[in-house]
C-alpha cells in the first residue's frame, strides 16, 4: 500500500531544533545534591494537569508555577523552586536542524513548529531572543501550547497544526524528542521521528522526504 505523499514537516523546538533541557536539569540535580531525574520525576507526576501542564497552557502565572511546582516536587522528597526549573529552559541553537529548516523549505514543504511553552513577559532584546526570533520565522506556523490553551499530547494540539497548516495527519511528518509526544501523533498518521541524537533523526528525515539536508 503507498503511503500519503508528505506535504509538512511539523518540528518541536526545545529538544530538536535547541538541545535538551534534561541536560540542564541534571546539571542542577548534581550541583544541588538532588536526586538524578527528579525534575522530570516532577513533571511526569500527574502530567496532564500538574504544575508544568498547567502554566503550558497559561492557567498559573509564573509566580504560582514558582510555589506549585515547589510543592510537587517536596512532595517527592526534595523542594526545588519553580523558578529555578524554568531558568533552565534555554537550551543552545543546533545549526545542523536550522541548516535542515532552510532545505525543507526550500523544497516547498509546508512547516510548523509545535512547542509547549510558557509565557514569557520579560523577554527582552538580547541577541538570543533576536535569534530565536530569527529561527521562528522560517516556519509557516508556530502552535504554542501557551496561547492556544491545549499542549501536546493532547490530540487537539496536533489537530490545530494540521488546520492551520491545511494539510492531513497523514501527510505530516513530526519530530520531537519525547516518545509521550509523538505517539498520539502516530496514532492519527503522522510519520514520526523521535530526536535523541539530532544527527540521526535528520538521516530518517531525509529518507521520508527523498532529499539532502546537509
Amino acid at each position: 500500500m503507498t503511503e500519503t505523499p508528505i506535504r509538512a514537516v511539523f518540528w518541536d523546538f526545545g529538544g530538536v531544533i535547541l538541545s535538551s533541557p534534561f541536560e540542564a536539569f541534571n546539571r542542577y540535580e548534581t550541583s544541588h545534591s538532588l536526586p538524578l531525574d527528579l525534575i522530570r520525576q516532577v513533571n511526569a507526576t500527574n502530567p496532564h494537569n500538574n504544575a508544568w501542564a498547567r502554566l503550558e497552557r497559561s492557567d498559573i502565572t509564573t509566580a504560582q508555577f514558582d510555589q506549585v511546582f515547589a510543592d510537587e516536587s517536596e512532595a517527592l522528597g526534595h523542594r526545588v523552586p519553580g523558578e529555578d526549573v524554568l531558568a533552565l529552559l534555554s537550551g543552545d541553537i543546533r545549526p545542523q536542524m536550522v541548516v535542515a529548516l532552510d532545505a525543507v523549505k526550500r523544497h516547498g514543504y509546508a512547516m510548523a513548529c509545535l512547542t509547549n511553552n510558557v509565557v514569557n513577559p520579560d523577554q527582552q532584546s538580547t541577541p538570543r531572543h533576536i535569534q530565536i526570533a530569527a529561527i521562528m520565522a522560517k516556519f509557516d506556523h508556530v502552535v504554542e501550547s501557551s496561547k492556544v490553551g491545549c499542549r501536546k499530547p493532547e490530540p487537539r494540539f496536533y489537530e490545530i497544526a494540521c488546520e492551520l497548516t491545511n494539510v492531513l495527519p497523514t501527510q505530516c511528518v513530526f519530530l520531537d524528542d519525547l516518545g509521550v509526544n509523538l505517539k498520539p501523533a502516530a496514532a492519527m498518521g503522522m510519520r514520526t521521528i523521535k530526536v535523541v541524537d539530532p544527527d540521526v533523526a535528520l538521516d530518517e528525515l531525509e529518507v521520508h522526504l527523498g532529499i539532502s539536508l546537509r
